[in-house]
């Protein structure tokens, strides 16, 4: 039987190829109805062309965040500002969330320094060398901002990475290195002009003298690290204390003491950097990781070693007590070789030569990213769908720095 005969009239071909649901699929005055949804959804299966990822395919870079969110220190804005009708505001993260805005703005984050509510990011681009901040900012920890521009309103909180300024006389030739944060302080390492310093400087933490009743808040002054050595390698901030690392494996450090956690085996204060002794005289200091008042060092042989305050048992391995002012040797087994090493304040965490990362200590906020807020008294394996290449500890967030599986 001839397609057309089903009708009872004539009917144009040209007019019935438009004519749902029927359609011309040929030039041969063929009428065919169109495919069902399986029929559509194999054919496109048919049509689909999968592409593997070969031996020497680019892995992508990738930034993750997670704890304590309401502080703007995880840089995701919708978080507190909700794009949709009807969302709540996300306030604690409690597993890895990817932060996008790297991507949007065409940044590579090189490296990254985690505060006591806020993020500060060492990022390189076209434009070349910049240095981001987000989060609490009450101490101009991470720079001034003004919004609107010229108006007076100095931001005291920034819910997504923004410009931080530096008063670098060699804007083009001049890298930034490092990057670390305190509670209310930032150390910013450059390759050729020093050590920079931005935020609060009560206890002497940013190697300064301590100036009495010196207002921190809606500052726009940076200083810049006098009277250290000219070999530093790498910069720690603590809670209200900074470590400066030589490329001998040497540490000095200044700040607040009274948990031991200077190591300079005293409980006082110390603005000018001195040199830290103890269990790590002799050995050859790699990394130095405080983001709070507890410390651990890394030597080169991969051996951790720690000091501080121990009061959630963080330490418990090696001490009873609470605190420690000297620096101890700190074994942990099943882990593999340690290559970082993270620690703040309640907790700490370690990467190993596999890029897997492990936690331990106070689960605050989610901040173990473990998946159940429980406190944890041992090394815990964390599940992220990437390869872990380094980590940066708050005393409420945690942020990794990855590589993508394929």
């Amino acid at each position: 039987m001839h397609p057309l005969s089903i009708f009872r009239s004539p009917v144009c071909l040209n007019c019935l190829s438009k004519w749902s649901p029927w359609r011309r699929m040929s030039t041969k005055n063929t009428i065919v109805p169109p495919l069902s949804k399986k029929q559509q959804k194999r054919k496109l299966k048919e049509e689909t062309i999968t592409q593997y990822a070969g031996d020497n395919s680019k892995r992508a870079d990738r930034v993750y965040a997670w704890g304590c969110a309401s502080t703007g220190a995880i840089g995701i804005p919708s978080y507190l500002k909700p794009e949709k009708k009807g969302q709540h505001p996300i306030y604690t993260v409690r597993q890895p969330a990817r932060i996008k805005f790297m991507d949007r703005a065409n940044l590579k984050v090189t490296k990254v320094g985690c505060g006591y509510g806020f993020t500060v990011y060492v990022t390189t681009s076209f434009r070349g060398n910049r240095l981001y901040g987000t989060g609490i900012n009450t101490d101009s920890q991470i720079g001034y901002h003004e919004f609107p521009r010229n108006t007076g309103r100095v931001l005291d909180y920034v819910i997504e990475p923004a410009l931080i300024d530096l008063p670098l006389d060699h804007r083009d030739t001049t890298n930034i290195t490092q990057v670390a944060c305190g509670r209310g302080h930032t150390l910013v390492l450059t390759d050729k002009e020093g050590v920079f310093t931005l935020g609060n400087n009560a206890y002497g933490q940013c190697g300064r003298p301590i100036v009495e009743g010196e207002v921190f808040g809606q500052n726009p002054r940076v200083h810049k690290m006098k009277d250290i050595p000219d070999n530093i390698a790498k910069i720690v901030c603590g809670h209200d204390h900074s470590f400066l690392l030589t490329t001998d494996g040497e540490v000095y450090s200044c700040g607040l003491g009274c948990d031991g956690q200077t190591g300079l085996g005293h409980y006082r204060t110390t603005s000018q950097p001195t040199k830290i002794r103890g269990g790590i005289e002799g050995v050859k200091i790699t990394q130095i990781a405080s983001t709070g008042d507890c410390v651990l060092a890394l030597s080169e042989e991969g051996d951790v070693f720690a000091w501080g305050n121990s009061e959630y048992n963080q330490l418990s391995i090696v001490t009873d007590q609470t605190q420690i002012n000297i620096p101890k040797y700190l074994p942990l087994k099943h882990c593999g070789k340690i290559i970082k090493a993270a620690s703040a304040g309640s907790k700490c965490a370690i990467v190993n030569n596999n890029g897997s990362v492990y936690t331990w200590g106070k689960d605050k906020h989610g901040c173990l990213g473990l998946g159940i807020q429980r406190d944890q008294y041992f090394p815990l394996k964390v599940s992220i769908p990437a390869e872990t290449h380094s980590i940066q500890c708050g005393v409420d967030h945690t942020v990794v720095l990855c590589k993508s599986f394929c």
